[in-house]
């Protein structure tokens, strides 16, 4: 799936990755605390913090606080970042003292592979001393799983991305199903939403597996079950995301292009 198809001649036109941005912006409400991670969740939290969110306090892992960049950063050490901040910390005070106690709202986090309890790879594809791809690892994803009030996940969804079994479990999300969470001493909820490019994942309130609730205009339920590498569960009649507004995709533009 390339592209998401107009619905009616005065609906405008966007792409399957500028609705999943949309969707996922669409998370995050003014005045909420968010880790935000580099790729699409930095290009989802600015979006929000451009249209509806105005006081979205975004946090990178670089150490800036309530940073407001004019551009999308290409790194947590863009200076883009440091330069908009409220102000700038050392990494440790981050994760010391924002982040492993709790200070933080929403964690933004994409994934290499995540499985049906929103486990999450970003570390090796295939076998761990041997594998066939090594990813660029863990960084602060761990710690953000862990520990914010809730995380948001963005990834384009895949066979090859969404799989029965990880193959190595850089960040924890509902582990083996309910309560492994607080077996494993995480305070944080977990995963409470995964935003693809064809629809809306939430883990089921018992099970904590991942079901499809909400499908984007232009997708279908077959279509996410067929991307999808375990038999996914999908609620009787999955809401349909509502379409990008005009606003929304003038904005996103002006931050991509």
């Amino acid at each position: 799936m390339t592209a998401t198809p107009h619905i009616s001649d005065e609906t405008p036109r966007y792409t399957a990755d500028e609705i999943m941005s949309v969707a996922a912006a669409r998370c995050l409400t003014s005045g909420t605390a968010c880790f935000v991670g580099i790729g699409l969740p930095s290009t989802a939290a600015n979006l929000a913090r451009r249209t509806h969110a105005p006081d979205l306090w975004m946090i990178y892992e670089s150490g800036t606080l309530g940073t407001a960049p004019s551009t999308l950063p290409l790194s947590i050490g863009d200076g883009v970042l440091a330069d908009t901040a409220d102000t700038v910390v050392s990494v440790p005070e981050i994760f010391n003292y924002w982040l492993q106690p709790g200070r933080i709202d929403v964690g933004f986090l994409g994934a290499a592979q995540i499985d049906k309890y929103a486990n999450i790879n970003t570390t090796v594809i295939g076998d761990y001393d041997a594998p066939s791809v090594r990813l660029p690892g863990a960084g602060g994803a761990p710690e953000i799983a862990a520990s914010c009030r809730e995380v948001v996940v963005i990834a384009r969804q895949n066979p090859r991305t969404f799989v029965e079994t990880v193959d190595f479990i850089t960040s924890v999300g509902h582990g083996g199903g309910p309560e492994s969470r607080q077996r494993l001493g995480l305070h944080g909820a977990g995963p409470s939403r995964v935003i693809t490019d064809m629809g809306i994942l939430e883990p089921d309130p018992e099970t904590r597996e991942l079901t499809l609730v909400s499908v984007h205009p232009g997708a279908t339920t077959e279509q996410a079950r067929d991307a999808t590498g375990w038999d996914l569960a999908t609620l009787p009649q999955p809401a349909t995301t509502p379409v990008p507004t005009p606003e929304e995709l003038t904005v996103l533009r002006s931050l991509t292009g």
